[in-house]
């Protein structure tokens, strides 16, 4: 049952990691429901360079209305900030909610991700990189159950211009800092055990064009995850992450992975 629309409440401003001088801040999107409930880690776009843990709230919103607990997250950007300081900050947020999953009512082992535009990049990233806990990761599980990525870039190793256009993020192009690269390439680490993934993009997104998200489909296809790609038909990068038919795919995804398997 599906707690009415007013059943949740929001904590703001909780730190979940530090770098330096610098407190990393997320906010809490709580159901007011009984029992553990699934999480759904938000994370948000803007090229790497821009946004904040506000811009994807109407995403928490509804999945909190659904009965996710949701955490909506900042993290360090682009140029200050280099790859992999992004995906690490994601990393960080993923085993700050599994340490605090009973401050939350967070089922620890139920728990996915959605992003938008470069923050598809980064939860396709968690998705394909996931590690079992480990001495090296704090022997915190760093997996993810199910994931959803919209406008998503998927494969930066190759670039008509050798990547220079991503110096701001990489730290330099595909031939001085081609393990950047690499590492930001969610489809490079596609394998069987990755989480269930669900993709949309629009077919006339000239941002983040479909082949850049078909990289990452693909490979998960190949390795026998369950994934899907929604194409929204004549939607540019704007227009696809507001559509309609595409976010209640994309939530219905998530339910099915956390919300049905939670109740079982």
């Amino acid at each position: 049952q599906q707690p009415a629309e007013q059943d949740f409440k929001v904590q703001n401003d909780i730190v979940y990691s530090k770098v330096g001088d610098r407190e990393l801040l997320l906010d809490a999107y709580l159901p007011k429901i009984e029992g553990t409930a699934p999480a759904v880690l938000v994370v948000h776009g803007g090229a790497w360079r821009f946004g904040n843990r506000k811009q994807l709230q109407g995403y928490a919103e509804a999945l909190c209305r659904s009965g996710f607990v949701c955490f909506a997250i900042d993290y360090r950007l682009a140029p200050q900030h280099k790859f992999p300081a992004q995906i690490e900050d994601c990393r960080a947020a993923v085993k700050w909610i599994r340490s605090n999953a009973d401050r939350f009512r967070v089922d620890p082992k139920m728990l996915g991700a959605i992003g938008y535009s470069a923050g598809g990049h980064l939860v396709s990233l968690l998705g394909t990189t996931g590690e079992a806990p480990s001495d090296r990761n704090g022997n915190v599980d760093t997996r993810l159950q199910v994931v959803v990525a919209g406008g998503a870039p998927t494969d930066f190793r190759w670039f008509p211009d050798k990547g220079k256009w991503a110096e701001f993020l990489m730290g330099g192009d595909l031939d001085s800092v081609p393990e950047n690269f690499l590492a930001a390439s969610s489809s490079a680490f596609a394998d069987k055990d990755d989480a269930p993934t669900f993709f949309f993009n629009g077919t006339e997104d000239q941002l983040v064009p479909l082949p850049w998200t078909q990289s990452c489909y693909g490979a998960l296809r190949s390795a026998g995850v369950k994934t899907e790609l929604y194409r929204i038909e004549g939607a540019d990068h704007l227009e696809a992450a507001r559509d309609p038919v595409a976010l209640e795919k994309a939530y219905a995804f998530l339910k099915a992975e956390l919300l049905t398997r939670n109740s079982k």
